[in-house]
């Protein structure tokens, strides 16, 4: 026959012992959280896409045939689709950047970021108003449309853009035509290693139930330009831009 005091031991040991397997269970469960983020969220980001051009932009008044500011643009595309199993009545509040930070600042230039813009002929317009300062916002709506700042509720798309401005000055009267590429570079001695730099940002979603965010960092321009002198990325495997839900 056990003592009361040994019938006491082993209800603590037994106690501790559960407690200890319910803490390593619980820690498995946020190490895998942390490591995998949401599986199953109702949207889902599908796909990346970053373009990037380099660009003249005109001085204004000049002596000069050509006087231009010379651009490198990071076009970045965001595709949202619908998990049609989890999404169930769900729908996209709105889809938020912010907390854009520059990691590595390029050599020449300087980073801004432009929203899309209504004007008419242009996505992008270098104009103050459509800097963003601190964040950038879509509101869910019944189709996507850029220029209004709007994603389609049941999924769409989102750009925005990065650009390295006043990387140089090009002015000339000898060129018969300018082609607004990497070619620009070239005209003012700028190296890719010169313009390159690394950017971070928060991307969140929000739904009609819950939000979820992920940082995201890209190297921009995403690699060397290429025979048609511009780069282009797409990024169709997103398993590794991690999503957790926030309040």
């Amino acid at each position: 026959m056990f003592t009361d005091s040994k019938k006491q031991m082993i209800k603590l040991v037994i106690a501790i012992t559960i407690l200890i397997f319910v803490l390593v269970i619980v820690g498995i469960l946020m190490i895998k959280y942390e490591v995998e983020g949401e599986t199953n969220m109702p949207f889902k980001l599908s796909k990346v896409i970053v373009v990037g051009t380099v660009e003249g932009v005109e001085n204004g008044e000049s002596d000069k045939k050509w006087d231009f500011s010379i651009f490198q643009n990071n076009d970045i595309h965001f595709y949202i689709d619908q998990n049609a199993e989890k999404s169930q009545n769900l729908l996209i509040k709105s889809v938020k950047i912010d907390n854009i930070k520059v990691l590595e600042e390029p050599q020449k230039g300087s980073i801004k970021v432009y929203m899309p813009n209504s004007e008419a002929g242009r996505l992008f317009a270098y104009d103050e108003q459509f800097e963003v300062k601190e964040k950038l916002d879509f509101k869910g709506a019944s189709q996507s449309s850029s220029t209004n700042l709007e994603i389609g509720s049941k999924g769409g798309t989102a750009v925005f853009r990065i650009s390295n401005t006043n990387i140089g000055e090009y002015r000339s009267d000898k060129d018969k035509q300018i082609e607004h590429n990497s070619s620009l570079l070239e005209k003012i001695e700028a190296s890719y290693e010169e313009i390159k730099f690394k950017v971070s940002f928060d991307f969140t979603i929000e739904t009609t139930k819950a939000k979820y965010k992920t940082n995201i960092e890209l190297n921009l321009p995403t690699s060397e330009f290429g025979e048609d002198k511009n780069c282009y990325l797409e990024i169709n495997d997103t398993s590794d831009i991690i999503f957790k839900r926030v309040k």
